[in-house]
């Protein structure tokens, strides 16, 4: 089984052996299935710590486009089409999509 190694701070490593010491598991045992749960079956992260700023952009954009539409169609679409290139290049769109 492959191992992983993760740095972080002295405070948290204590917090995290603490509890894992209450719930009478090991820190691997007791981290373990935090970690499968931070994976789909789809091999995609099903979490990130940015959901609430993500969010937010998703609100801007939809605004921004909207208003885009309104003053430019032609602005609009060639935004659209810059975002799209630039989450391909990032991977972030599903192969049909792209």
């Amino acid at each position: 089984m492959p191992m992983v190694s993760v740095r972080m701070d002295d405070a948290l490593y204590h917090q995290l052996r603490l509890c894992a010491y209450r719930a009478d598991l090991s820190l691997s045992r007791f981290l373990r299935p935090a970690i499968e749960r931070a994976v789909s079956a789809d091999g995609k992260a099903t979490i990130t710590v940015m959901d609430e700023l993500l969010g937010i952009q998703i609100q801007t954009f939809a605004l921004l486009s909207a208003l885009a539409r309104e003053q430019s169609p032609d602005v609009c679409r060639k935004g659209f089409e810059e975002a799209r290139k630039l989450l391909a290049e990032r991977g972030l769109l599903e192969e049909s999509a792209a």
